[in-house]
């Protein structure tokens, strides 16, 4: 059974003069043990569509049609109460500019207490992340860290509530080689155990090809099968010159 199931027929922006057709005909599986990269362009729709997963665009301007559905709840017709405890628990995101994610008024003591499972892992993720420990992190506050230092603590938060789905955007911008290793080991391991899965944008192709399990393209407006890794690759190759670095 897969961990989420998305069937979106399209996903639309509202203007004052009209609606814009973003995303269209998006359909795939999220199975556990495995870790799902979306590469594509800038101004694809990657964060629109990772945002659409669990009701995080704004209804004001945005229309979504389909259906997403975790643990047998449609995502898209599901009451607030069930998706913010979704949400806390059971699926986690590391936003690409997660400064902005941390309320600058509060310290971080305030996040790590939010967790709804004592996660005695915490401390050992920290070392791990090469951030300062319990006593000295939980003290500060957003403004008093660096984005690599946010990027590196937001996934510290997602992995200590022990979700389900870990959902990440970017998250290789703003860090540097050593640091992007230690998250794609981590990932790797998070993946591997339990029913767990990783959805992940990027436009970064060597990490896409180190980390994942089965890659997809968005372009377009439409998202290509997700595919194994070297069979993706070669596929792309046969069209275009085979890509390097970054998109």
């Amino acid at each position: 059974m897969p961990v989420l199931h998305a069937a979106i027929k399209q996903i639309k922006v509202r203007s004052t003069v009209e609606e814009k057709i973003l995303l269209r005909d998006i359909a795939f599986d999220l199975k556990p043990n495995n870790i799902y990269i979306i590469i594509g362009k800038n101004g694809s729709g990657k964060t629109t569509l990772l945002k659409a997963l669990t009701g995080l665009l704004d209804q004001r301007f945005y229309n979504i049609e389909g259906e997403i559905f975790f643990e047998d709840e449609n995502l898209l017709t599901t009451n607030k109460e069930k998706l913010l405890e979704i949400r806390n628990d059971k699926i986690k995101y590391v936003f690409q500019d997660p400064i902005n994610s941390f309320d600058n008024l509060k310290t971080f003591d305030y996040y790590f207490k939010k967790l709804s499972k004592n996660n005695s892992q915490t401390e050992t993720l920290l070392d791990y992340f090469l951030l300062p420990p319990s006593n000295k992190l939980y003290k500060m506050y957003p403004f008093e860290v660096s984005g690599g230092m946010a990027q590196r603590i937001s996934l510290t938060l997602a992995l200590s509530a022990e979700p389900e789905l870990i959902i990440l955007d970017e998250p290789t911008s703003g860090i540097d080689v050593g640091i992007a290793n230690l998250f794609l080991l981590k990932l790797k391991e998070f993946a591997a155990s339990g029913n767990h899965s990783v959805l992940l944008v990027t436009q970064d192709l060597d990490f896409a090809k180190r980390v994942s399990n089965k890659i997809a393209r968005l372009s377009n407006e439409k998202l290509s099968e997700f595919k194994p890794v070297d069979e993706f690759f070669h596929e792309e190759s046969s069209t275009q010159p085979s890509p390097k670095g970054r998109l």
